[in-house]
């Protein structure tokens, strides 16, 4: 995903170098996806601050559209690219500038596809202000934006769409920008503004019935968290992946409510551990891993401030946690640590293929972690991740049957080291520094 390293300002040239390496030394891992974060459709997007500066692409029928600046790909030629429309003379003058044409993504996503990755984008829930100030017609319908926008909803940070009512123009709306993001080949839909602060079932139930109704198979990933444990049914129901943190970030701790720190993610995902299962993927974020440049989504350009300590850390939390893996670096900048933490083939099996994970063990500063994987898993089927969470070094002696396994003699393998670590019938002196983690695979 592209909003780590790039925020709103990523074009065709850096995204498709990002997919090059995406190809090269991740998707052998099984790495799948390739998404554009928010901003595809700005001409300025460094402009994002001073709202009433930004300059928007619509289509005629008022949807966002990939800038040509940006994305050349998207570009059609001059015979696909409709007049300017007039204003109806009840209109007022639009205040927010729109340049109105024909630019597609499908050229993008040919490519993404022609890789053997899947594509996706982000956007904001809702109906683009510019193309509610002209009123343009909604595609495929009788309706027209103004019909669909309701303009005393508004998103609390983002300043760019309206929210839509819950009603036939809403759902016409709704229909029309998935068809559009179908005939794209989008394969993952990220929608921002709608889990939390505030969470919008209504939306998502259109977004969700506008999907079904393309007959194409897209991911729905809700943003930003925390979504409430209150509503897992619902989102389980409606979407297939959902922020269980608001947006998290390269840091161990903060004191500020925003953004949210490592530290802060192990009371999340123990709370949501128990909603993961195939189709229905509780999230904790993207991975700030690598460099995070040339313009971050949160901060100045900087490589991640995360320890390697850390950085093993939060991959074996969010592998126990069953979490999506979601690498926020730019790619073409990784280095080869950071390629071998990301594709180690132990933690990565117990990511994918886990049927049950959850914190079993919380005693001051050590957490843990157990996780069901297959019976056929080749170095056993049970899990355990051990956490210091703490700023002195802990000396670990205990029995498995602390952490809810059974009584016996395992053999054991550290999965970030590769080593058999031979029989064990307990843990023995087992040295863990500030901020480690252990994870080990158990077989009989």
């Amino acid at each position: 995903n592209s909003w780590d390293a790039y925020g709103l300002t990523i074009t065709e040239e850096q995204f498709r170098a990002n997919v090059k390496v995406l190809v090269n030394d991740l998707k052998p891992a099984g790495y799948t996806y390739a998404v554009i974060d928010e901003g595809w459709f700005f001409f300025n997007p460094e402009d994002r601050p001073h709202p009433d500066t930004l300059h928007y692409a619509l289509d005629a029928n008022g949807r966002y559209i990939p800038v040509p600046a940006r994305f050349p790909s998207a570009q059609l030629p001059p015979s696909a690219q409709p007049q300017q429309p007039a204003l109806a003379p009840d209109v007022p003058a639009p205040k927010l500038a729109a340049t109105i044409q024909t630019t597609s993504f499908k050229p993008l996503g040919d490519y993404v596809h022609a890789q053997g990755l899947k594509f996706g984008i982000h956007i904001v829930r809702g109906i683009p202000r510019a193309s509610v100030e002209r009123n343009l017609p909604i595609a495929a319908s009788a309706f027209h934006a103004a019909d669909a926008a309701d303009t005393a909803d508004a998103c609390p940070w983002d300043p760019t769409n309206w929210g839509v009512n819950d009603n036939a123009a809403g759902q016409a709306w709704y229909d029309s920008l998935l068809s559009q993001y179908a005939g794209w080949g989008v394969d993952l839909l990220k929608v921002d503004c709608i889990s939390s602060h505030p969470y919008k079932a209504d939306e998502i139930r259109m977004i969700r019935k506008a999907i079904d109704k393309t007959g194409r198979p897209i991911v729905l990933s809700l943003s930003p968290g925390p979504t409430s444990l209150d509503n897992a049914a619902e989102v389980g129901e409606l979407a297939n992946m959902w922020r269980i943190s608001d947006d998290f970030w390269d840091m161990w701790t903060n004191t500020r409510p925003f953004p949210q720190s490592l530290s802060g993610q192990f009371a999340k995902t123990a709370a949501w551990a128990q909603y993961a299962k195939p189709g229905n993927w509780p999230d904790a974020d993207m991975l700030p891993l690598g460099e995070l440049r040339p313009v971050p989504g949160d901060g100045r350009p900087r490589t991640t401030r995360l320890t390697p300590t850390e950085q093993q850390t939060m991959l074996t939390l969010w592998s126990m946690a069953r979490s999506p893996l979601i690498l926020g670096a730019n790619l073409t900048l990784l280095d080869e640590p950071t390629i071998k933490l990301l594709t180690n083939p132990d933690v990565l099996r117990v990511d994918q293929t886990a049927t049950r994970s959850g914190q079993v063990m919380h005693n001051g500063d050590i957490i843990a972690w157990t996780a069901d994987l297959p019976p056929d898993s080749p170095d056993g089927p049970i899990a355990l991740a051990l956490f210091n969470t703490g700023e002195s070094q802990v000396i670990v002696n205990s029995s498995f049957e602390a952490y809810d396994i059974p009584v016996d003699t395992y053999h054991v393998k550290d999965a970030w080291t590769g080593k058999n670590l031979g029989k064990q019938k307990s843990i023995a002196n087992l040295t863990l520094e500030p901020h480690a983690a252990i994870l080990w695979l158990l077989k009989k």
